[in-house]
């Protein structure tokens, strides 16, 4: 009888043995073919433009393509939601942003996946500033202060952002709602087409993310009169924050953080948070990043965790200051 159950277990031993020997090595391996990084926003915009940049990295350092596939939709739920089905073995990342962890949750009555559940933060990627800028022939306003005594005897002032919820029109929501001005929401897809429409005169401003700006800034075709960060922008050092300008308490900034699938091995979640690190570490970089409108930056799975998980009631409160709905 003993020999006989030291026998089955030897069988079932060697057979779970030979079930997880393809996992592993496909771990070891990994990645062996193409990469897609899902970005859940319009091609154009900051996510989309500082993914592509992050995947040229990638791509030399695993020397496999990481390809970025445009999904967007929903607040950038369509596309998250299309990660969090696919197969959980590293070939399919997303781009994911605040919203996706801190946000939408709040917006939208039924959700196509729970962010604390369904999928797991490998790293944090990068953060930006917003930036408020009007046209540049919006000669009424050289400053944020002229800018606030213009709109505030209008009836309606019409603002643009990239989407109902996202944090450029949340930011923009607080500032109507602290300066007092009737302000009028006016959602686009992303900043490709909230950016002809200001130049159009059809919006007055936006208090979008840098990084889709900065060109637009440069050319003179926007006028930037003030930053959400901190402290004033390396590659901006005339353009000042919000509290120079005026508005105290008003310091927003929106993080990126790739994703993957629940379920997805540790060790390919680790490969992945590893390359960013190395990514993120580098000077060049950083300066490329920089002058892009947006900071390279990395973490472990549980920091993206916890600054989701501290950001969160925030963001709630953001929200219900707002009014804003989704659904």
């Amino acid at each position: 009888m003993h020999r006989f159950s030291t026998t089955r277990r030897a069988v079932l031993a060697g057979g779970l043995a030979s079930l997880a020997a393809p996992r592993v090595h496909a771990q070891a391996s990994w990645p062996d073919h193409p990469v897609r990084i899902v970005v859940p926003y319009p091609a154009g915009g900051s996510t989309d433009v500082l993914a592509r940049v992050v995947a040229e990295q990638l791509k030399d350092k695993f020397g496999q393509p990481f390809v970025v596939e445009n999904r967007p939709g929903a607040g950038g739920n369509i596309g998250i939601a299309e990660v969090v089905k696919s197969q959980p073995d590293g070939y399919t990342i997303g781009a994911a942003t605040v919203g996706h962890f801190s946000i939408n949750q709040y917006l939208y009555t039924r959700m196509p996946y729970d962010p604390e559940r369904d999928f797991i933060p490998v790293c944090l990627t990068w953060d930006l500033p917003n930036v408020f800028v009007v046209a540049a022939d919006h000669n009424q306003a050289k400053t944020l202060a002229e800018f606030i005594a213009w709109a505030k005897p209008r009836e309606a002032v019409p603002f643009g952002s990239p989407g109902v919820g996202t944090t450029p029109h949340l930011s923009a929501a607080l500032f109507v709602t602290r300066t007092g001005i009737k302000g009028t929401h006016v959602p686009f897809r992303g900043a490709a087409q909230t950016i002809p429409a200001m130049l159009a005169g059809d919006v007055v401003f936006a208090l979008d993310n840098l990084a889709s700006y900065v060109s637009l800034i440069e050319s003179g075709k926007m006028r930037a009169l003030a930053m959400t960060s901190a402290e004033r922008w390396p590659t901006m050092p005339n353009v000042p924050t919000m509290a120079e300008a005026g508005l105290k308490d008003f310091v927003v900034t929106s993080w990126a953080a790739f994703v993957v699938p629940a379920g997805t091995p540790r060790p390919i979640v680790d490969k992945i948070a590893a390359a960013q690190r190395a990514i993120a570490a580098d000077p060049a970089i950083q300066k490329r990043f920089q002058q892009a409108g947006a900071r390279a930056i990395s973490s472990t799975p549980e920091e993206a965790s916890a600054k989701a998980a501290k950001e969160r009631p925030m963001w709630r409160e953001t929200i219900q200051i707002s009014g804003a709905k989704a659904d």
